[in-house]
């Protein structure tokens, strides 16, 4: 009777422990890969974050209408900075490869980069230029937009977005 208990008892537990595996890989199944990161340092203070949530394709061109619904979102990360500090960009070598650009309401980069990181004098990013007379007007806060692209066609491939607030 004893050894009947005991082969019993082994049973449920090899049962327990292949039910524990199996829940172990369906909720892994159900995770989204992570995506490549982008980080804005502004003196001490770094903020990073992944792709906005299903704007990142794995080197595929996201859709018009993706790319636009990626522009609307929220930044999930904001990082303050005063006047005359410098912000740096960085992104994961996978994107640099790839090809990368910044926005901060209008492109702030001439060209796409294919280094890992770039530096950015506050002021330009902060600001936003008059189209009538051609005056710079400081800004309070401003979206960074991180976008990689496709360094032939220059198709976006994925979205970082950040919030740059004016420290006071």
């Amino acid at each position: 009777m004893t050894a009947a208990l005991f082969s019993r008892g082994k049973g449920r537990r090899a049962a327990t422990a292949a039910c524990a595996v199996s829940l172990g890989l369906i909720a892994l199944s159900a995770c989204d890969k992570p995506t490549p990161l982008a980080t804005v340092t502004v003196g001490s203070t770094t903020v990073t974050a992944e792709a906005v949530d299903g704007c990142y394709s794995e080197g595929k061109q996201l859709s018009k209408e993706k790319f636009k619904e990626c522009l609307g979102a929220a930044p999930e990360k904001t990082i303050k900075v005063t006047t005359g500090e410098k912000v740096r960009v960085g992104v994961d070598p996978k994107v640099a490869e790839s090809s990368w650009g910044l926005i901060a309401d209008s492109p702030v980069m001439k060209q796409p980069s294919t280094e890992t990181y770039r530096s950015f004098d506050s002021e330009t990013l902060l600001s936003q230029t008059n189209p009538q007379n051609g005056q710079s007007i400081p800004l309070d806060k401003v979206t960074l937009t991180v976008a990689e692209l496709d360094k032939d066609s220059q198709s976006v491939k994925g979205i970082w977005r950040f919030k740059l607030e004016r420290d006071s």
